[in-house]
C-alpha cells in the first residue's frame, strides 16, 4: 500500500522527506558497463536500459553514438558518472564505410539521396584526400544533428523542413586511413579523433574533396578512451541478467574513468578532509603545482582536484562506495 506524505502541520518538511526519498530509489552502485550498442538503439535509451538493469541510482553516458550507429558505449552508474568528462574528452576510434556517388540529406545511409555523381576515386586518390583531415581541422556538423539551435534540436528543424545553417567547429584527429576498398563504391576507413567529432561530416566532406559525393554507410565505434570494444557486453546479455547478482559481474571500477589523470595516494585522516570538500595532504610522484590528478586511499578513489604545494584541493569527491561496487 502506497502511504501518502504527510499534510498539514510538518507537512512541506515531511513532503521534502518523501521527495529525497524518491530520489533515492535503487541501489547505491558505482562503475562502468561498457556496450556493444547494437544498431537501431538511441544511446540515450541503452543508458535507460542499464540503470533499469543493474537498478542505479544514477547513470550516464560518455559520448552520444547515432541510432544507427554500434560499438563502444560507456555507461556510467552512480558516482562513475563525476567521471564521464573525462572519457568525454578522451580521443576515441572509429571504423566506418563510405559510399561514393550519392550525398544525402542526414548524410548517412537513412537519409534522402539528394545528388548523385559518376566519378569514383581510386585509393591513390582517397589516401591523398584523407591529408587535408587529419590534425587540427573545423568540421560543420551535420544538419541532422542534436546541436541546438536557439533552444531546438537542429534534426527537429531539418525534419520540418527548415533552412539549418550550422557553423563550424574545432575536432583534432589523430588519424584517418584508409583500411579497404571493397569495390570502387565503398572505402572502409578507420579515424581516431576527440572530442565532438562527426563521421557523418567526414564522410560527406571527403566525397566534397573527391568530386564524387560521399555518406556513411556503416559505422562502428572500437574503443573511447581506456574501453575497448573486446571490454564490452552486448544490449541481450544485459537484458537476460538484468536485476539478478550475476549482472555485477560486467561492472567495471570507476577509477577507470580516471586512467588519463595521474593518481596520489592519501592516508585515512586525509580522505575524510577531502570527502568533506577541504585541500588534503596527498602522495604523488612527478606531481607538479596546478595539475589535475585523483586521490586513492586504500585502493578507493576519494577525489578529484588541483594538486597545490603537496595538497590536492578537490573539484570532484566520490561518495563511498557500496563493497564491491
Amino acid at each position: 500500500m502506497t502511504v501518502p506524505c504527510a499534510l498539514g502541520r510538518g507537512g512541506a518538511l515531511a513532503n521534502a522527506g518523501c521527495r529525497m526519498a524518491r530520489r533515492r530509489k535503487g541501489r547505491a552502485i558505482s562503475g562502468w558497463v561498457i556496450i556493444n550498442k547494437p544498431a537501431g538503439w538511441t544511446s540515450t535509451a541503452v543508458v535507460n536500459k542499464v540503470k533499469w538493469a543493474f537498478q542505479a541510482q544514477k547513470a550516464g553516458h560518455a559520448g552520444t553514438l547515432d541510432p544507427d550507429a554500434t560499438g563502444v558505449l560507456a555507461v556510467a552508474l552512480g558516482e562513475a558518472t563525476k567521471t564521464v568528462p573525462f572519457i568525454t574528452d578522451a580521443l576515441k576510434a572509429y571504423e566506418f564505410m563510405v559510399k561514393f556517388g550519392e550525398a544525402t540529406n542526414t548524410d548517412d545511409a537513412e537519409g534522402e539521396v539528394i545528388s548523385h555523381s559518376d566519378v569514383r576515386p581510386s585509393g591513390d586518390e582517397i589516401k591523398e584526400a584523407l591529408h587535408a583531415f587529419v590534425g587540427d581541422i573545423e568540421q560543420v556538423p551535420p544538419k541532422f544533428s542534436a546541436i541546438k539551435i536557439d533552444g531546438q534540436r537542429a534534426y527537429a528543424l531539418a525534419r520540418e523542413g527548415e533552412d539549418v545553417t550550422l557553423s563550424a567547429r574545432p575536432l583534432y584527429v589523430d588519424s584517418l586511413i584508409l583500411n579497404e576498398q571493397p569495390d570502387a563504391d565503398h572505402a572502409i576507413l578507420e579515424m581516431v579523433c576527440g572530442k565532438g567529432g562527426y563521421v557523418r561530416s567526414i564522410a560527406r566532406d571527403l566525397g566534397a574533396k573527391l568530386g564524387c559525393y560521399g555518406h556513411v554507410q556503416w559505422l562502428r565505434r572500437t574503443w573511447s578512451g581506456p574501453f575497448d570494444v573486446d571490454q564490452a557486453v552486448s544490449l541481450e546479455t544485459i537484458e537476460n541478467l538484468a536485476r539478478s547478482e550475476e549482472i555485477d559481474a560486467h561492472l567495471l571500477p570507476l577509477e577507470l574513468g580516471l586512467t588519463d589523470l595521474p593518481m596520489a595516494s592519501c592516508a585515512p585522516e586525509a580522505a575524510a578532509r577531502l570527502r568533506n570538500g577541504n585541500p588534503a595532504m596527498v602522495i604523488g610522484h612527478n606531481l607538479e603545482y596546478g595539475d589535475e590528478c585523483w586521490a586513492s586511499c586504500d585502493g578507493e578513489p576519494i577525489a578529484v582536484g588541483v594538486f597545490k604545494a603537496g595538497e590536492l584541493h578537490p573539484s570532484r569527491v566520490f561518495v563511498r562506495l557500496e563493497k564491491g561496487a
